[in-house]
């Protein structure tokens, strides 16, 4: 079953999904540029890696009292005293280990190989401030724009703060207000940001992928690769379409056009 919507499918920015979504799309990216890369350039999937509290509630709220509400203690002599020792309370936080995936375009081998584009599809925690994921994110882009490395950034996400390379106020100015976007900057152009502004009713665009300076840009046509991903993965079966979207809530207008689209589609019956 195809996605009701031909672009981005609202739906699949829910924070139990987009992770799936996030990885199969980068793996059928990284596929789809070794179809189209000349030689010597190749393709590679990658992932940073950390680890970080778990912050859902994983079970009832349980609390254990002690008689008179106090600590537990223990006496130990000092210096000829006594000392009341106070035990300390152990807090044991549950951590869990996040990955996440990125394709990488490099040329030559050994120790001429060289990093010359880094694809990135934004995930939740690289749009929350305070988040970890966030400012190892900020740091890679400060490291990419220092290393002469051409970076393009997918962001499929209507929430969270604005985290691509472009700065918002600049890109609303100059290619009005949208639900996703696409920016694409060149190391050897810096003050020049490609951007592709995607709004919630239109196609997934065919991106222009840098290489070296000299080499014509790679198409990447987005669309198909979603609709693949989308026709392989659990998606029709786990989607309630009944449902509101994830946040942020959409505008009347879009909320009509999304209720009307639903409907054609034939998917607002399922059980």
């Amino acid at each position: 079953m195809p996605s009701p919507f031909p672009g981005m499918d609202p739906y699949l920015e829910d924070p139990e999904l987009f992770p799936d979504l996030h990885d199969k799309l980068i793996a059928h990216i990284g596929e789809a540029l070794m179809a189209r890369l000349p030689p010597p350039y190749y393709a590679v999937t990658g992932s940073r890696i950390w680890v970080e509290p778990v912050r859902r509630r994983v079970g009832p709220d349980v609390r254990i009292h002690r008689k008179n509400g106090g600590l537990v203690r223990a006496t130990a002599a000092s210096n000829g005293g006594t000392a009341v020792l106070t035990e300390p309370v152990i807090v044991t936080v549950r951590h869990d280990e996040v990955r996440e995936t990125f394709a990488e375009i490099y040329t030559g081998r050994g120790k001429k190989r060289r990093l010359v584009t880094s694809i990135e599809i934004l995930s939740p925690t690289n749009k929350t401030p305070g988040e970890q994921g966030r400012d190892l994110y900020r740091q890679k882009q400060a490291e990419l724009a220092a290393s002469k490395v051409n970076l393009v950034e997918i962001d499929l996400l209507r929430g969270g703060e604005h985290t691509t390379a472009v700065p918002r106020e600049e890109l609303i100015d100059q290619a009005g207000a949208c639900a996703y976007h696409v920016c694409c900057w060149r190391f050897h152009r810096f003050q020049e940001y490609r951007v592709y502004p995607i709004q919630l009713d239109e196609p997934l665009p065919v991106l222009a992928i840098p290489l070296l300076p000299g080499d014509p840009d790679v198409p990447l046509p987005l669309q198909p690769l979603f609709d693949q991903v989308y026709d392989a993965g659990p998606y029709p079966r786990v989607v309630d379409y009944r449902d509101d979207v994830p946040p942020p809530p959409l505008p009347a207008e879009k909320r009509r056009w999304l209720k009307r689209r639903l409907s054609e589609a034939g998917v607002l019956a399922k059980k």
